[in-house]
């Protein structure tokens, strides 16, 4: 998510290691809603960085899986260099199909 105005300040971590992110914050990133979590990642310089995110249900956790997620992205672009149509439906796709009369020219 991108802002205008980025947080920049510094947060204390208390004595069990907790760090309490300021409010503004927390309602930006949506970490105020139940469930919310931040994904936590040390990279080889010594940056600590942190992700919001929000915990996915076991039963949709399949879609999330970097294989499906590889397909969504390929599909995106089949639509974005139009060489696939989207229907809104069954009707939409049946009537996008050529005429049968019109396959044998």
């Amino acid at each position: 998510m991108s802002t205008s105005n980025p947080f920049h300040g510094y947060v204390a971590v208390q004595s069990r290691g907790l760090v309490a992110l300021p409010a503004a914050l927390r309602k930006r990133y949506r970490l105020d809603e139940p469930g919310a979590q931040v994904e936590i990642t040390e990279r080889a310089d010594g940056v600590l960085e942190l992700r919001p995110t929000v915990a996915v249900p076991a039963q949709e956790a399949w879609f999330w899986q970097e294989q499906w997620q590889a397909g969504e992205r390929e599909v995106d672009q089949l639509v974005a260099a139009k060489k696939v149509v989207v229907t809104e439906g069954v009707d939409d796709f049946l009537q996008s199909l050529p005429h049968p009369d019109s396959l044998g020219e």
